[in-house]
């Protein structure tokens, strides 16, 4: 399994950016084991939490072993708490990073499917909503979206009376930096709910939308109530919930299932320091 880091001037944000990429173009096979057809490899667009980096996924979770399993190359870019979403207030375009830029970039460098229906986006807290934002906004790039414990807060961000934690530490300030307006929020493209009335109002393809939540998420609430509105608009969703909170132990064992849920080729673990006996005799 290949761990490249990767930098690259970003015309979305005007800097150079750092990406982690896990690409299983140097698998090995155990002798006898079927030949994977050389092919473009499915990716998925994994976005991290508030206070994260590029490295949470790989520090904090088995994805770089289950990719490998799945040959499948996962992209971990780093959001700098801006909630993945274009931001008027200094010209920077994570959205667009995000849904155009990104996948475009990581294309040209590596051997990856350019098809709607073998790419994928995905993410924890913060990145859970941008992976729900971009997945529909850039629905022509993504056929499906997962988003694990969301950060689905823009009840919180329009209601004055409520306060939510990124204002709590950042200040009220930052929010009208990431977002704009809090009274424009709503209806616009930073707005979950939104955006599926707009692709069902176009007639246009919604990606299918995996969910979870931990039972002791204070998070989870916003999750119901958004699974209420997928569920009462027709939507293909899948929904989970189990035991645990906002923490890496629930989003180690989730991101397993969403990869289980998404069409993956069959699992089968390669050579490796953690892997040498030979399962095909």
């Amino acid at each position: 399994m290949a761990m490249v880091s990767v930098d690259f001037m970003s015309a979305c944000l005007m800097r150079n950016i750092t990406v982690n990429a896990i690409v299983p173009f140097d698998k090995l096979e155990f002798p006898k084991a079927p030949v994977r057809e050389k092919k473009p490899f499915k990716t998925l667009i994994l976005l991290h939490g508030i206070f994260g980096n590029c490295n949470d996924w790989i520090c904090n979770t088995r994805i770089r072993l289950w990719a490998e399993e799945k040959n499948l190359a996962v992209i971990m870019p780093s959001g700098e708490n801006h909630f993945y979403v274009d931001c008027k207030a200094n010209g920077e375009r994570f959205g667009e990073f995000i849904g155009k830029e990104l996948p475009t970039k990581m294309r040209e460098l590596f051997h990856l499917s350019d098809k709607r229906e073998d790419t994928f986006i995905a993410g924890l807290s913060m990145g859970g909503y941008g992976a729900i934002i971009n997945g529909l906004k850039y629905h022509d790039t993504f056929g499906y979206i997962a988003g694990l414990s969301s950060g689905l807060i823009l009840d919180s961000i329009t209601n004055p009376s409520e306060k939510n934690l990124a204002s709590m530490i950042f200040g009220d300030s930052f929010i009208t930096t990431v977002f704009g307006n809090p009274d424009e929020i709503k209806g616009s493209d930073k707005d979950y709910k939104a955006l599926i009335l707009k692709l069902k109002e176009q007639n246009a393809p919604i990606p299918k939308i995996y969910l979870c939540c931990g039972l002791d998420d204070d998070l989870l609430g916003a999750n119901r109530d958004y699974v209420n509105f997928l569920k009462e608009n027709g939507v293909d969703y899948t929904y989970e919930e189990g035991p645990g909170g906002h923490d890496w132990t629930f989003w180690d064992a989730y991101i397993k299932k969403v990869l289980d849920w998404l069409p993956l080729e069959d699992g089968r673990q390669g050579i490796h320091s953690g892997n040498i006996n030979n399962q095909h005799d």
